[in-house]
């Protein structure tokens, strides 16, 4: 009988689950995960917690030992993921450094850069944000225009990005920037800029449901060390794309139950349904449409967990995600977008209050966070975007479909 390593798992998970159980502050159980796009929990639990998952590495559990990472085999880091859900315990570490930019910076970067960079975001001592898409260059991303001149020993950074969430927090910024103005996507390099100098200026963004997510950046002759130059010059292309890969990945939610970035906050559709909307006498809820579209819903929110899952596994077997994560990146995000209506429609008229004693916190949050997930079909580049990567690299459709005569 072959031998799946099952004695090894469980001596795991009883380690893991006794560590847990010594570290975890209980008063956080059931707390959501930071966004990291905004302020975070800066109760002493919380930083607690953050600073023990930084230690052990368990943040990124399956990243390399030798950068400060878990370590682990992904069969232990799912059954790491399952004594968390046990106990209610959120992940403290994440945000751009942990979705896009570390797993890149693994696969590009140089051992110095590695060594340096790494372990900061294991232990989420710094925030990334991500300067891509510019006020010219949005799902033709490869014209940005954001100019790096060679002086030597560091290049000279003019322009300005967009959209870039959480600029007004971060400590650093992974960039492209236009090395070379006679070719275009070879033209292109990606390097890492740090935030804190003259000459970086994030101006936040107020969205529809106000808050303030996303940033313009100017960049007015910034510098970066030749040394924070990711992969070969004029070659940020290929880096990008990767990255971009990883981004939609996360925005998908694959492998974490679909609960990714624009995930509800307080309760499931299924606790919030019989509150507001009431049972019948056979224990139903009383609205026989919203019941019917409710377990549609959560049949294909299911079916988008596991596939996510599925395709997680799978891409993690061939080094790295593949032109799958813009499936799971379109799906994600309708499937985010439909939760997040059914929430509103279920709450009638408590769903459409903006603040005032008449409306609870959590019912603010509803229709806020409905609004933000309107922005999932751009954010990661458009769903336009993602059916031409899905047409041409998963179903093998040529560039241009000739018209028949």
């Amino acid at each position: 009988m072959a031998d799946f390593g099952a004695t090894d798992v469980d001596a795991f998970r009883a380690e893991a689950r006794a560590w847990l159980k010594e570290n975890f502050p209980p008063s956080l159980a059931r707390k959501a995960a930071p966004a990291g796009e905004g302020e975070e929990d800066t109760s002493a639990d919380a930083r607690l917690w953050k600073q023990r998952m930084g230690e052990k590495g368990w943040g990124v559990p399956t990243w390399p030992a030798a950068y400060g990472g878990g370590g682990l085999s992904k069969a232990e880091a799912r059954v790491l993921q399952e004594e968390m859900a046990a106990i209610g315990a959120a992940n403290p570490i994440g945000g751009m450094g942990v979705v896009m930019f570390g797993p890149t910076l693994l696969e590009y970067g140089t051992e110095e850069q590695k060594r340096r960079h790494i372990p900061p975001i294991v232990k989420g001592e710094l925030r990334w944000c991500q300067g891509f898409s510019e006020p010219g260059a949005g799902s033709d991303l490869a014209s940005l225009q954001t100019r790096a001149e060679d002086k030597g020993d560091h290049f000279l950074i003019n322009g300005q990005k967009i959209w870039t969430s959480g600029a007004q927090y971060a400590d650093w910024c992974f960039c492209l920037v236009r090395t070379d103005t006679t070719k275009k996507h070879e033209g292109i390099s990606f390097v890492m800029i740090d935030m804190h100098q003259e000459g970086v200026e994030p101006r936040p963004i107020r969205l529809i449901n106000d808050t303030s997510p996303f940033c313009e950046t100017f960049f007015t002759n910034a510098t970066t060390p030749k040394e924070n130059l990711v992969g070969p010059l004029n070659g940020g292309w290929t880096v990008a794309k990767r990255l971009l890969q990883h981004e939609r990945e996360g925005i998908s939610g694959a492998g974490s139950g679909g609960a990714g970035p624009g995930a509800l906050p307080g309760a499931g559709l299924t606790e919030l349904a019989p509150k507001y909307v009431g049972l019948d006498e056979d224990g139903r809820l009383a609205d026989p449409d919203l019941r019917t579209r409710l377990t549609r819903h959560l049949m294909d929110a299911q079916a988008f967990a596991l596939t996510g899952k599925r395709v997680l596994q799978e891409t993690k077997s061939n080094q790295g995600p593949s032109a799958g994560s813009s499936v799971l990146k379109n799906v994600g995000a309708e499937v985010r977008k439909e939760r997040a209506e059914l929430a509103v429609e279920i709450l009638g008229h408590q769903g459409l209050g903006w603040g005032g004693d008449g409306f609870r916190t959590d019912e603010v949050a509803t229709i806020k966070a409905m609004l933000r997930t309107k922005s999932g079909s751009i954010a990661g580049g458009s769903h336009e975007v993602q059916n031409g990567i899905i047409a041409k690299r998963i179903l093998g459709l040529p560039d241009v479909i000739q018209k028949a005569h």
